[in-house]
């Protein structure tokens, strides 16, 4: 106890317990405050009721003895804050040199437990610089995996925890799969076992427990949970493949009878694995499915995301199946049903494994796939996509390359009116165009501009727009509001996903928004009554041949949002509509038939007005 407190004592002035209470604040003891951090106590004044205390960020602080002893918490002289006010250069070098033992340091000042933000906020700045923390954590955090000594989170926002005991680094590995509770978490640890294997070479007894424990979640989860369990059956198979001494059981679950029993629904699960673990489930396939596998690995192609994508064209190429993965993608652009991640993959593979696939068929694919995406309801799925166009400068001139004097306009003219562009992105990309297809260059004349410009539209269809844009404004703008609002309120905005998820939804919101107040301040509304039937014009009604067979066809020309395929009502902004307009009988023309995605020829016969 302090010597003025003992002098007190005495003199009877106060008593025991006061003292030991007034001794927690007495000159020389290390305290804490909730917002000031730590610090350490250098004198007190008793009779004036004060003490002056030196912090981690301001010296000689001076407190009201009552307050401080409200305010203020012990700290022992070796915790870790109580250094930071003494001992910081020390910390700063064990920072450098034993980042690992800083940390263990640290959480057995916090009882053994504390999250990645509360770290930082102990280090970043005062022990480490703050711009050089991010470096520092990823280099600690390598250590402390290695070290087996700490659980290192996934999440910034989960904790930190300092293992009991004294683990060897195969019995720390060995402990996580134990406290696993769930498949996700047990194929971290399996995947950290198989990580260091190593540890295991001289002794795999202790991992056989492990491969039985691995076979009944795996059984239990399929149902519920069939990507996790494909991946922990991934792992295990890669851990029993590294060890002579492990083997599968006869009756263990098989990663190959899984993909069979649910081969209809992989896709989707494969998609959320990482790119090392599909590339071993898809190894998996020909002995899953045998003479089907390549239709099998086919048929999910464009549903495992962009990694799978890849992975998926490698292992093809290198069975020498690549032939059947052109024969699906050549189906499915012809179907129009090719997916962004697909096409994304074809463009970057347009002169290696997707060279004999890259056509104009890819260009009509893109402007489809982003048209579609854009009146869609809900988040964009095609936003890569459309960064690829801007992002590869040679990609639209390779496209147009492929194509003729008369597609090379049809796409340019098609990419003009793309209402997923802004007005700059359009331009810029038309100028690519040109540059490779200098034939294209009239698609930017005034009669072009004015066709852009000014939009004539249904009754109907405008009406439409404005029924959305009036949705927009009064009820689904004003809700996301409320919704970011409440997910704001859950806090922590760097891990909250409904606030993210929330935030999203408006720019997409406030981007359509936009768009329709443009298309809607441009249209001009018409009945389409009285139109020329001289020549194919906005609303009339042309009748064609096919040259190719004598087959017979009637579209009707008219407004630029009133294609309606089954009806054979098309846009005169569409591909088809535009290289019909101006077209008097007698006259041929060509456009591209959406069924086969081949160019037809046809022999305009008749053309009349479609409001007379």
């Amino acid at each position: 106890m302090h010597p003025d407190l003992e002098k007190l004592i005495e003199a009877g002035k106060i008593n025991d317990a006061l003292a030991e209470r007034l001794d927690q604040v007495a000159p020389g003891q290390f305290i804490l405050h909730n917002s000031w951090g730590a610090g350490k106590v250098v004198s007190w004044d008793l009779p004036a009721k004060k003490v002056t205390i030196d912090f981690e960020s301001r010296d000689g602080q001076v407190m009201d003895l009552q307050f401080a002893l409200q305010k203020l918490s012990p700290l022992e002289a070796d915790d870790f804050r109580a250094k930071k006010v003494e001992e910081i250069e020390h910390l700063r070098e064990l920072a450098t040199s034993d980042p690992v033992g800083l940390v263990v340091f640290m959480l057995e000042s916090h009882g053994g437990s504390m999250t990645v933000d509360a770290m930082e906020k102990q280090v970043s700045g005062a022990i480490v610089p703050e711009e050089k923390f991010k470096k520092w954590w990823e280099g600690a955090k390598r250590a402390l995996r290695e070290s087996k000594r700490v659980i290192v989170p996934a999440r910034r926002t989960e904790s930190l925890n300092l293992r009991e005991g004294d683990l060897t680094p195969a019995e720390a590995l060995l402990a996580d799969f134990a406290d696993a509770r769930d498949l996700k978490a047990m194929c971290k640890a399996l995947e950290a076992i198989s990580s260091d294997i190593s540890l295991f070479k001289k002794d795999a007894e202790p991992l056989k427990p492990v491969i039985d424990q691995v076979d009944e979640a795996a059984k239990k989860g399929t149902r519920l949970q069939l990507g996790p369990a494909i991946e922990l059956l991934s792992i295990r198979d890669e851990v029993i493949g590294a060890l002579k001494e492990l083997e599968l059981a006869a009756d263990a679950l098989r990663l190959s009878n899984v993909l069979l029993a649910e081969e209809g629904r992989l896709g989707d699960e494969i998609g959320g694995l990482s790119t090392a673990r599909q590339r071993a489930v898809f190894e998996v396939f020909p002995e899953a499915f045998e003479d089907r596998w390549v239709a099998m690995i086919t048929g999910i192609f464009d549903q495992v995301g962009t990694r799978g994508v890849a992975e998926i064209a490698k292992l093809i190429h290198e069975k020498e199946k690549i032939a059947d993965l052109e024969e699906y993608i050549r189906a499915a652009l012809a179907r129009r049903d090719l997916g962004p991640d697909a096409l994304i993959w074809v463009a970057r593979e347009r002169k290696g494994m997707a060279a004999n696939v890259f056509g104009p068929e890819v260009g009509a694919a893109i402007l489809n796939l982003l048209e579609t995406d854009h009146l869609a309801d809900g988040p964009r799925t095609t936003t890569r996509l459309q960064s690829l166009l801007s992002d590869d400068k040679k990609l639209l001139a390779d496209i147009v390359n492929t194509m003729g004097a008369t597609e090379a306009r049809n796409f340019g003219r098609r990419l003009m009116e793309c209402p997923v562009f802004s007005d700059l992105d359009r331009k810029s990309l038309m100028a690519r165009i040109i540059k490779a297809r200098p034939e294209t260059g009239e698609l930017v004349s005034g009669d072009t501009k004015k066709k852009v410009e000014n939009l004539v539209v249904s009754w109907e269809s405008l009406e439409r727009k404005q029924a959305e844009l009036d949705d927009l404004i009064r009820n689904r703008i004003p809700q996301n509001t409320k919704d970011i609002a409440i997910a704001r309120s859950y806090g922590d905005l760097r891990e909250n996903f409904e606030y993210k998820s929330a935030k999203d939804m408006q720019k997409v919101l406030m981007r359509r928004k936009g768009e329709l107040e443009r298309e809607v301040d441009l249209a001009r509304g018409s009945d389409f009554k009285g139109a020329d039937p001289s020549a194919v014009n906005i609303g009339t009604v042309v009748s064609m041949t096919r040259a190719s067979d004598g087959a017979k066809v009637t579209y009707s020309v008219l407004g630029a949002w009133d294609s309606d395929p089954e009806k054979n009502l098309v846009s005169y902004l569409s591909e088809t509509g535009a290289a019909l307009l101006g077209a008097k009988p007698g006259d041929s023309v060509e456009f591209r038939n959406h069924d086969t995605d081949l160019m037809e020829s046809w022999t305009v016969d008749e053309i009349k007005a479609y409001n007379p």
